[in-house]
């Protein structure tokens, strides 16, 4: 073979071999991007809090919590609670359960909800959220004082 011959071949080569190294470069960049994206936010990252907890009526409770990203203390809004149940398990009551209503709440982060505690004492409100962006659940639960 000639040398010019070899040197073409191999410019060529080598011109592929760089091209193939940045397409796989830039693969390997947006995959470890798109993996610590998705580590940075998780379900553990984010909290119900209570808020408030009124009567609402003879044998109901009113309350209000907000759901909290923890990372950075914003409140999330746009949840989709697909979850709730209300029961006196912190006074080991655990067949004393409430219907939970959902309310309406007009600030972004805050959820409403109506529940028939029927007796005063210690409850707890179970919570489980979708949030856009997630794919797991976001679960909790908000202890809370049911008074006359």
């Amino acid at each position: 073979m000639c040398p010019r011959a070899d040197a073409e071949i191999g410019d060529s080569v080598m011109r592929f071999s760089r091209f193939t190294c940045s397409v796989f470069g830039a693969a390997l960049l947006t995959l470890s991007a798109l993996a610590t994206a998705s580590a940075v936010a998780a379900p553990a990252d984010y909290r119900f809090e209570l808020v408030q907890a009124q009567p609402g009526g003879p044998g109901k409770t009113e309350l209000t919590v907000r759901l909290v990203h923890v990372p950075d203390k914003k409140l999330v809004a746009g949840a989709v609670l697909f979850e709730t149940k209300a029961d006196m398990v912190p006074d080991g009551m655990a067949d004393t359960t409430g219907k939970v209503t959902p309310l309406t709440s007009d600030q972004p982060g805050l959820y409403r909800f109506q529940v028939e505690t029927g007796m005063v004492g210690k409850w707890q409100l179970s919570l489980g959220a979708k949030l856009q962006g997630e794919t797991g659940t976001v679960r909790g639960t908000v202890p809370f004082a049911a008074v006359k």
